[in-house]
């Protein structure tokens, strides 16, 4: 008798649990990721992650759902690009349209510090709340560069550097010891072009003029007593609260769900069939070089290979079932000869069937040049892209090894065979041949910018000259067609091949786990491009060693200082 009635109230707990109203959840505390894992390694470490195009695919899905009810998300500790933060901001908004409770919780929106990006997404949420013992570090946006050549010659390095042209800042770090007037003009159009945004965003979802917006910013942070009385919070309250309140506001016996357990789970009871027509995404994530994707086990992120990323847009062209491609960018660049790589392979992809890019944070440098040959580049207004230029240089660090004692001598055939070693400095002739090579990249970069986006060789220039665009204004500029994310590309891509609005999207490369184990047959083989630990790597010092122009990177990259948190 005990185990029958055990029976039915497991059954009837189960009974309840796909029959309750749903109270979506989302955690931001971890960060997000990109796309699928590229390697191994990257699995491991995205694990606990949720991955934006679950996210985007499942809020998208549950504003037709009558058992949603609600969306709660926890917003604080690991930062996120704002670009991001605009893909799940216009998510929430459309998710609120459909008559659902958003909810934003925050333990603190920078503590003791600043955090003006998160508050802009929590500002899109219908309630705003607050731990009493938190801040709101709403205190605009800054770009800071460290620039490193008095320290460089207090320790005997010098760095020889040319560059294509003068908003070509990256190696500015070493080469100057403040920033030029270009330097400045572009950080600060840079700045006053996300604040605008941002302002614009936050009056809208907080029902605030403009203006006091503006004035809030300056003032800022506040205590959370401050926030509430500004406006900016709707309440002050602890997590169990928060969660109890919204549980309550969607009835009965709410259950509690994660966006992308949601989305997975969707996704499995509506398997497409592998005849089905549909959209191939491509993920084209970190920086560019050649070989496969993958990543170092010492760290400094992930990278992408041209090699994978080219198998990639080759499977998907040739698959007869996919009718448009959408090629996801999030990359500072990196090497040219690489991004000249996916290039090739965008544009002979184009030629077959629609091209779609959907850029993400950064698609700058060689990121804006695997972009390029796109039918329509999508971007978010907080992306940063363009940096159409090129620069090359080397340290030059014997002095700093004499003064540690250190003496090297070369023994060589050929005048310009030590012509890149860090012990003596270029030569006139070998800066001819420097100035030569950034020439020709430069040229080749922006006529292939001219023809792909129909300007003239002249405007194209006037654009590029190595000048970083936010994507409002690479839009006005004609370096961007549309400002939106990853389902408005998703969502073009459909429309331009006649596809169903709900026409499955397949993640390319697709690769089974027989692909993973077995040896590929030639170089046309999917598995060939697997992704991979990558043992050459620089680890943490990837970005330095990128930066020094060192070879695991390339002339084609953009700082890391650009970026906005």
């Amino acid at each position: 008798m005990d185990a029958g009635r055990a029976i039915f109230e497991t059954v009837d707990k189960l009974r309840q649990r796909r029959t309750a109203p749903l109270v979506l959840e989302l955690d931001l505390t971890e960060g997000l990721t990109e796309g699928p894992p590229t390697d191994p390694l990257a699995a491991v470490l995205s694990m606990r992650k949720p991955r934006l195009s679950d996210v985007l695919s499942g809020l998208k899905r549950a504003r037709q759902d009558s058992r949603v009810k609600a969306l709660i998300v926890r917003l604080g500790g690991a930062p996120l690009g704002l670009a991001m933060v605009q893909e799940l901001r216009q998510a929430v908004i459309h998710f609120r349209a459909s008559g659902k409770l958003t909810v934003a919780f925050a333990e603190t929106f920078g503590e003791f510090g600043g955090g003006t990006v998160p508050y802009y997404l929590a500002s899109a949420f219908e309630r705003v709340y607050l731990q009493p013992s938190g801040d709101v570090g709403l205190t605009g946006v800054a770009l800071e560069q460290r620039f490193l050549k008095g320290a460089l010659t207090k320790l005997g390095v010098g760095y020889e550097a040319g560059q294509r042209h003068e908003y070509k800042t990256a190696v500015n770090t070493f080469t100057q010891d403040h920033m030029t007037d270009p330097h400045r003009e572009s950080t600060g159009r840079i700045v006053e072009s996300v604040t605008e945004t941002l302002v614009a965003g936050i009056a809208d979802g907080r029902r605030l003029d403009p203006g006091k917006v503006r004035e809030l910013i300056d003032r800022g942070p506040f205590s959370s007593a401050e926030a509430q009385e500004a406006g900016l919070v709707d309440h002050l309250a602890y997590r169990d609260e928060v969660y109890d309140e919204v549980k309550r506001s969607a009835g009965g016996e709410a259950h509690l769900l994660y966006v992308s357990r949601y989305a997975r789970g969707a996704a499995v009871r509506k398997l497409p069939h592998p005849m089905t027509d549909g959209i191939a995404l491509v993920h084209g994530t970190g920086m560019i070089r050649t070989g496969r994707s993958g990543r170092s086990p010492l760290g400094g992120g992930g990278a992408m290979g041209s090699d994978t990323i080219s198998a990639a847009l080759r499977a998907a062209r040739r698959d007869e079932h996919i009718k448009a491609v959408v090629f996801r960018v999030d990359s500072p660049g990196g090497s040219y000869v690489a991004s000249d790589t996916v290039w090739r392979e965008v544009v002979l992809t184009r030629k077959v069937k629609p091209l779609i890019v959907s850029m993400g944070d950064l698609a700058a440098s060689g990121g804006y040049y695997v972009s390029m040959g796109a039918d329509v580049i999508v971007a978010q207004p907080g992306t940063l892209t363009g940096s159409i230029g090129v620069y090359g240089g080397k340290p030059v660090i014997s002095e700093m090894l004499q003064k540690i004692g250190i003496n090297s001598e070369m023994v060589a055939e050929g005048a310009n065979a030590g012509m890149f070693s860090t012990s003596r400095g270029f030569s006139p002739e070998q800066w001819e041949r420097v100035n030569a090579w950034l020439d020709r990249i430069y040229d080749d970069f922006v006529s292939k910018v001219a023809k792909s986006r129909d300007l003239t060789r002249e405007r194209a220039h006037e654009l590029a000259r190595g000048r970083v665009w936010t994507g409002a204004d690479a839009q006005a500029g004609g370096l961007v067609d549309e400002l939106g994310g990853l389902e408005d590309a998703l969502a073009l891509a459909r429309k331009r091949t006649g596809l169903a609005e709900d026409a499955p999207v397949r993640t390319y490369p697709r690769l089974n786990p027989l692909d993973r184990l077995r040896g590929p047959e030639s170089s046309e083989d999917r598995s060939a491009a697997l992704a991979r630990i990558r043992m050459d790597a620089w680890g943490p010092l990837a970005r330095l060693s990128a930066e020094l122009g060192l070879p695991a990177a390339g002339p084609l990259l953009l700082p890391s200082w650009y970026t906005i948190r």
